[in-house]
């Protein structure tokens, strides 16, 4: 009889992911290559899975765009005092999506935009208690304005929900050496 609630479940528990369909008919419309231009300053933090604040941290950035090719140079200061760089080199591929890596990057990202939103996917070598793990991204973009976005990304490992990322990006008005 317990079986019979399975097919149920299923469906239900498919439902609940987000889509970028969800968002096709909103504004601004979100594109790589005009958010990421020019220095960019992000604040964010790492939660665990039971969204405890691990880390809190700052980024500059500097990101520059030629064609359909992006290069996205961050720079992270972490709370602790750890600095981190990772540069991300960016692509937007004929039918529209993206792809990109970056020298942690395990697994490229891919991914597409739907209105005021992005989602792509992605494997990172994180170091993790002397050791280095290969966490999978689920990353989502929502662009607040021309100048802002907030940027959510679940971590998962072997499919299990490992902690969660929440980054507020900002252009910078009054551009300033690093």
């Amino acid at each position: 009889m317990r079986w019979l609630w399975l097919p149920f479940l299923v469906l239900v528990l498919g439902g609940c992911g987000t889509s970028l369909k969800n968002y096709h008919n909103t504004e601004p419309r979100f594109q790589l290559e005009e958010f990421f231009v020019g220095d960019l300053t992000a604040y964010g933090m790492v939660q665990d899975r039971s969204g405890t604040v691990l880390r809190r941290f700052r980024v500059d950035m500097t990101a520059t765009w030629q064609g359909n090719k992006g290069v996205l140079d961050e720079l992270f200061y972490y709370d602790d005092g750890e600095q981190q760089r990772r540069v991300w080199y960016l692509t937007k591929n004929p039918d529209g999506s993206y792809s990109g890596n970056a020298d942690d990057v395990v697994v490229p990202a891919r991914g597409s935009t739907s209105g005021f939103a992005l989602n792509w996917h992605y494997t990172l070598e994180i170091p993790v208690d002397g050791s280095t793990w290969e966490i999978h991204f689920d990353d989502w973009m929502y662009l607040l304005d021309e100048n802002r976005l907030i940027n959510r990304a679940e971590m998962t490992k072997w499919g299990f929900r490992v902690g969660e990322v929440i980054l507020w990006i900002e252009k910078n008005q009054n551009p300033s050496a690093r």
